[in-house]
Formats: structure tokens, C-alpha cells, sequence
């Protein structure tokens, strides 16, 4: 067995036991393996080891990896998404997480149009708060941009999306993963809307999200190590 399918196993069983803790069956926690600035080489010994599902942050890395993309590999972008590059994430990944302001959403459904695709995505919401991140401010324009989403005939909606901040202590990745999940409730509730997906919790923090509900874990370091610095 080679390091990175060493390193999943490991992963997966850590996400299994932090699933029963929960109360939780393993199955309804997905791995999504963050593989930014990692090469296709890493990304192929993953695939051989069972893993399925890649995330990437920038466009630009989609466009050089899903070309030489084994049959099966499903690709996730999870990365800001500047409108004036929706088109090109459309025709690249299958799910879109990043998804922050009603004119990306107008870009992305009309990208999909144009491919006659349903284009699957989730609203990215700033739980936090902090100034320096992405992501929907609050319940209100949550609530707005999932109303017009309802709009849209190529945009399928399938939850929210958040970071918490870097090195929180466990109350607050508690409180904030706890939040993403409170706000997709009321979205569910007030809109009769399968809202599945909670996209939270990363190689640092994925246990606290588990225990809050999250159905996908984005997770890179503990998979394929640390990242080369630029």
C-alpha cells in the first residue's frame, strides 16, 4: 500500500469514529479529497485506492486536470468563483460549492443553459463573520439568493457551504458548523426544500463538523501531505 492510500484509510476511519460518535452511520459522511496543487500522480494513486471525489480550488487547475481525468473521477470546485470564469467551471465540475452572490448564480445557470446541463451547487454562507472571507452574510440574503435559485431551470441547489476560522478553538468550530446547519434547516423548512449537503470541516477541524451534521468533509493535508510553498 503506497502513502496517500495509507493516508486515506487512516482518514476514513477517523471519519467513521467520529460518525458513531455522533450517533451517526459512516455512511452519511462523503470524503471529498482536496487535491490543490497536487499532481495527477497523486490524484490517480487516490483513485486506486477508492477515492472517488476531488476538489480543487481554482479553475485554472480544472482545466488542467479534468482533461487527463480517469473515467469515474467526479470533480468538485470549492474555491471563489469569479463570475467571469463560470462559464469555464461549468463545463468542468460537476459540483460548484463556492456559490456566494446573485449574479454568480445568473452566470452559472446561464453557462448551464448553454450546455443544456443542470449545474449542481451549493451556496457558500459566511458563518464566521470574518471580513476576510467569502460567503453570504447572514440569513436574510441566504434566504434571497436560495429564493431566486428556485428560479432557475439549470441550477440545482444542493445545501450550504462553510469555513470556519483558521485555528478556532472547539466551541467556536462547534457554534459555527452548528450555525451553517441551523440556517439550512430554516431554508428547508420555509421552502419545503431537500436541501442534503453540508459542506464543512476540513483535515483540522472535520470531527467538530461531523458531530454537527456535515455530509461532506473537505479534507487535502492529511491525504496527501503538506502542500509545496510557492
Amino acid at each position: 500500500m503506497n502513502l496517500i492510500a495509507e493516508h486515506l484509510a487512516e482518514v476514513r476511519n477517523q471519519i467513521a469514529e467520529a460518525a458513531r460518535n455522533a450517533g451517526r452511520s459512516p455512511e452519511t459522511v462523503k470524503l471529498l479529497a482536496v487535491s490543490k496543487t497536487f499532481p495527477m500522480e497523486d490524484i490517480r494513486e487516490a483513485f486506486a485506492a477508492g477515492q472517488c471525489e476531488f476538489g480543487e480550488n481554482r479553475v485554472q487547475e480544472l482545466e488542467g486536470k479534468v482533461p487527463s481525468a480517469l473515467p469515474g473521477m467526479v470533480w468538485h470546485l470549492i474555491g471563489h468563483l469569479q463570475s467571469n470564469k463560470a462559464e469555464k467551471a461549468v463545463g468542468l465540475a460537476e459540483y460548484i460549492h463556492s456559490v456566494d452572490s446573485l449574479k454568480l448564480l445568473n452566470k452559472i445557470n446561464s453557462a448551464a443553459e448553454k450546455r443544456d446541463k443542470v449545474q449542481k451547487i451549493l451556496l457558500e454562507v459566511n458563518v464566521s463573520g470574518e471580513e476576510s472571507k467569502f460567503g453570504i452574510s447572514g440569513f436574510d440574503q441566504l434566504r434571497k439568493i436560495f429564493e431566486h435559485s428556485l428560479t432557475l431551470n439549470h441550477i440545482k441547489v444542493l445545501g450550504l457551504m462553510t469555513m470556519a476560522p483558521l485555528g478556532a478553538d472547539d466551541p467556536i468550530l462547534h457554534r459555527t458548523f452548528a450555525g451553517l446547519r441551523e440556517f439550512r434547516d430554516r431554508l428547508a423548512d420555509e421552502f419545503s426544500a431537500a436541501l442534503p449537503e453540508l459542506s464543512m470541516g476540513m483535515s483540522q477541524d472535520f470531527r467538530a463538523a461531523i458531530a454537527e451534521g456535515a455530509t461532506i468533509v473537505r479534507i487535502g493535508t492529511a491525504i496527501f501531505g503538506g502542500r509545496p510553498r510557492n
